[in-house]
């Protein structure tokens, strides 16, 4: 999974600036069919109802020689960029080692959709690239949507039901996917994948474009709308209507998940070899539960496989973010992460019952997607079944959250104790740094109390202070553990019965601690 992802990251960043004109191949097309999402829904119950069925790869061995310096010479002519309505641009991506199986393509207008039937006319390519010895009609891996100039995208989709846009700032990091069956299970994960799309211009100015799809694995057959609205300098929203049926039970069922690595940051920065400060996509996982409770979980690099469940009957909404936004914590001008898009999600119908949960996998580099959270259903669905989530995707600089209350905006781990004096054995140090509203003008007579909860071990001197030349707040306790188990802190900030701050759920344990070699 992770090496696909990897591969997937680094041709979506692939842009090329030919001077564009009237593609010489507008007219081929296939035979205009009917389509609504209904036919679509019916279609994928359909598909449900039959055994699965691979897709089919072939010139196999061909493929195989298409590595990643071969694909990128494979490259999309901008001259036969395929426009679906003013100012919506399609590219596509040429089939290669690491996407085998080719998705198929539609145009929808008038009810009617007509399929983008593939020609390695789109592709200009070295005389001597494996390219050139595939079928004429082997078919396209995926897609992208450019802006006019034709020189960027702003949302790709390739291999499997992976998908990702460059957010806010413009610059890719983690991803999206249509939906998660048993990851991070001692069985193998199962990826659904999206088998074919069909592109319908907007008919209303609060999108750019929608996207159908067809979704199909082992487990599930699925149709997909995605309603997708890009706004340079404001991110993108995605509004996603899916009907799943399934064929099988399955053990894990991940709705909504969100795909990002987290190598090292300021809480585990004796896991990072490497000369820059920090290294990862995303620092955390936001929620805000039916009561309102807002929760923030710093991600871990374990050494070993971890699954984290979070109840969230009904939940509000879930997300991975990049909080820490300053250049100088990073000092990466190349691949930026500083500039990595958060996501949120936000249920349009409930839910439900069922949980958050957060897969961490552990990794020393950061060429690996390590860390995957979803939406999983309280009640597992059974073969035959149908159900239906409605969400909408926000990809921006930062989550939409409410703003009346204090984020962590920091969590920072050393040893326990105190500079200068003996340091005590299996004692950890945790700094939390709060900002917002709910402190703004506060002082120390103010009456600001830590609040800090273990499930096991001991909670030493907790205090909270402002801290000088800033408007945080900053929280600080050991923590004394006890056994090789991480222990559970639930800490915030309170003033008399009024609450100031989101919730940090935090796991505290002595790899904290551990030297990295």
């Amino acid at each position: 999974m992770r090496q696909m992802l990897l591969l997937a990251g680094l041709f979506f960043g692939l842009a090329f600036s030919l001077a564009a004109h009237a593609s010489d191949l507008a007219g081929l097309r296939g035979e205009s069919e009917p389509f609504s999402f209904e036919v679509l829904i019916d279609r994928a119950r359909d598909t449900a109802a039959h055994p699965y069925q691979p897709g089919e790869v072939r010139a196999a061995e061909t493929l195989e020689t298409i590595d990643y310096d071969a694909h990128w010479k494979i490259r999309f002519k901008s001259a036969e960029t395929v426009e679906i309505a003013p100012g919506v641009p399609l590219q596509f991506f040429h089939l290669g080692r690491y996407f085998k199986e080719p998705v198929r393509l539609h145009e929808v207008a008038d009810g009617t959709s007509r399929e983008i039937l593939y020609s390695p006319d789109y592709f200009s390519m070295p005389e001597d690239s494996p390219g050139k010895r595939l079928p004429s009609d082997i078919g396209f891996a995926g897609f992208r949507v450019m802006r006019e100039d034709l020189e960027t995208d702003w949302i790709s989709f390739l291999g499997a039901s992976y998908f990702r846009t460059d957010g806010q700032s413009r610059q890719y990091g983690q991803s999206a996917r249509a939906l998660a069956i048993d990851t991070g299970l001692s069985k193998a994960e199962e990826f659904p994948r999206f088998t074919e799309f069909w592109f319908e211009p907007s008919a209303s100015g609060d999108a750019t474009l929608v996207v159908y799809a067809l979704l199909d694995s082992p487990s599930v057959a699925g149709a997909y709308k995605m309603t997708m609205k890009n706004e340079d300098g404001e991110g993108q929203v995605i509004d996603v209507d899916s009907h799943l049926f399934f064929r099988n039970e399955v053990e894990r069922l991940g709705i909504a998940p969100l795909t990002s690595m987290f190598w090292y940051s300021e809480s585990n920065r004796l896991k990072g070899r490497d000369w820059r400060p920090e290294v990862h996509d995303t620092d955390g996982l936001a929620m805000i539960g039916e009561s309102g409770e807002q929760i923030w979980r710093p991600l871990n690099n374990p050494s070993g496989l971890r699954t984290s469940s979070f109840q969230a009957h009904n939940v509000q909404g879930f997300g991975l973010a990049q909080r820490d936004r300053v250049f100088d914590h990073y000092q990466d001008d190349g691949i930026f992460y500083d500039k990595r898009p958060s996501v949120w999600i936000e249920p349009k119908e409930a839910f439900g019952g069922g949980a958050v949960q957060l897969v961490e996998i552990p990794t020393d580099d950061e060429i690996y997607d390590n860390i995957v959270a979803y939406f999983m259903p309280e009640t597992l669905p059974k073969a035959g079944e149908e159900r239906h989530f409605a969400y909408r995707m926000h990809w921006r600089d930062r989550h939409p959250l409410p703003d009346s209350g204090a984020q962590v905006v920091a969590t920072r781990t050393g040893p326990g104790g105190v500079p200068g004096q003996p340091r005590p054995q299996e004692q950890i140090k945790v700094v939390l740094d709060f900002e917002g509203k709910s402190l703004a003008g506060m002082t120390r007579e103010d009456g600001i109390e830590p609040v800090v909860e273990l499930s096991t071990g001991d909670v030493i001197n907790p205090y909270v202070l402002p801290v000088v030349g800033t408007e945080r707040w900053r929280l600080v306790f050991d923590a004394k553990t006890s056994g090789a188990e991480p222990i559970e802190a639930r800490v915030y900030l309170r003033n008399g019965d009024d609450v100031l701050s989101e919730t940090w759920l935090g796991q505290i344990s002595g790899e904290m601690l551990a030297k990295p070699w």
